[in-house]
């Protein structure tokens, strides 16, 4: 997969926006202002951090060793950075979507009801 497709399949998904928060490099994917993805877009090859439950985090880098790595400048438990290009393209959007649905059930109420009336 490449960046290209990671960004538009990041962006299809319900009350995302992007932005460069960190510097003009570091492309962040956002629900409802909070973070599920980032990617630096000069790093070769193309890498992407994405947040995942700590157990599976473990598993996926001992099955995918030195592909799926511990999140760089990230939290080593809760994230990772996947090398999406050498990753089969399905398990990539599954751990897109993974990592969404984490910071989704992670909402105030308050945010909730907002994200539900998109």
């Amino acid at each position: 997969m490449n960046i290209e497709v990671f960004r538009d399949y990041c962006l299809s998904k319900k009350g995302v926006t992007e932005d460069f928060p960190f510097d003009e490099k570091t492309l962040v994917f956002k629900v409802m202002g909070k973070m599920f993805a980032l990617s630096g877009l000069e790093r070769t090859p193309s890498q992407v951090n994405l947040k995942c439950d700590p157990d599976r985090g473990i598993e996926l880098r001992e099955e995918y060793d030195g592909i799926i790595v511990p999140g760089y400048h990230m939290s080593k438990i809760h994230w990772n950075t996947l090398f999406i290009e050498s990753l089969p393209p399905e398990l990539v959007l599954e751990l897109i979507d993974h990592s969404y649905d984490l910071i989704v059930a992670k909402f105030t109420k308050k945010l909730r009801e907002e994200y539900d009336g998109l």
